[in-house]
């Protein structure tokens, strides 16, 4: 399947389940990156100016916002920012958040933050909440815990980051978009290559064919079997009739 189909099924994908669900339109985060810019070409195909993305800084890169403000003209896309620096300071207050805090949990808090954000734009327009979660990142675990995840839709979770960005591509985002680093933006010059410890295109190539080398398999295989509590609901209890 090429691009234009690929692109084809996923508006008629979100429409019919966005008329079956009987929503309004579509809510997702805007950050600047290339996976939700993807997710915004295809809302606005889908839904027009039903499909609002939300610029969510929290102590971001301020070339995040330059860059979800780009992609947005480039695609003709409704957006609002909401700030979440005081409601992240407010939360690291509450739980009395010192340098000695554990790094990632600190971290986890600005997606999280985001997820509310958008579930609470969702109830007040009666949309749906879409999510920017890729295969690569489902596979790996690459993603937050009720974060990330935290929505109604994720449209592109069975497509890889080459994929994706083969996608944007067609979608007409930004070259700058479609060349920069991935990032999750949890902390200055983070990227998810450095943290993985390998790059997209080894871990596409794996998920794709199955063949890697050996220490490229080590790291994908370690990473998707510590993250499969991620991937399931909670365990449930069952009672012997």
């Amino acid at each position: 399947m090429n691009s234009a189909q690929q692109v084809t099924y996923l508006v008629n994908w979100l429409q019919d389940y966005a008329r079956e669900a009987g929503s309004r339109g579509v809510v997702f985060g805007l950050s600047g990156g290339l996976d939700s810019a993807v997710v915004a070409g295809l809302a606005v195909r889908a839904f027009g100016a039903e499909a609002l993305g939300i610029i969510m800084p929290c102590y971001s890169d301020p070339t995040d916002a330059q860059h979800a403000e780009l992609c947005a003209a480039a695609l003709g896309l409704s957006t609002i920012t909401v700030d979440l620096n005081k409601s992240f300071d407010a939360l690291c207050q509450a739980f009395a958040v010192t340098d000695d805090s554990h790094h990632l949990a600190v971290a986890n808090l600005k997606p999280r933050l985001r997820m509310i954000t958008l579930n609470y734009y969702a109830a007040e327009r009666h949309a749906l909440v879409l999510g920017g979660t890729n295969r690569s990142e489902l596979v790996t675990g690459y993603f937050t815990k009720h974060g990330d995840t935290g929505v109604d839709l994720m449209p592109i979770a069975d497509l890889v980051k080459r994929q994706v960005r083969e996608l944007a591509v067609y979608l007409g985002v930004p070259q700058v978009i479609i060349d920069k680093a991935p990032s999750a933006g949890l902390w200055p010059d983070q990227t998810d290559e450095a943290e993985m410890g390998i790059s997209y295109d080894q871990l596409d190539d794996y998920i794709l064919t199955g063949i890697a080398d050996p220490e490229v398999k080590q790291i994908i295989d370690r990473m998707q079997k510590r993250s499969e509590h991620k991937r399931r609901l909670p365990p449930i209890p069952k009672f012997q009739a």
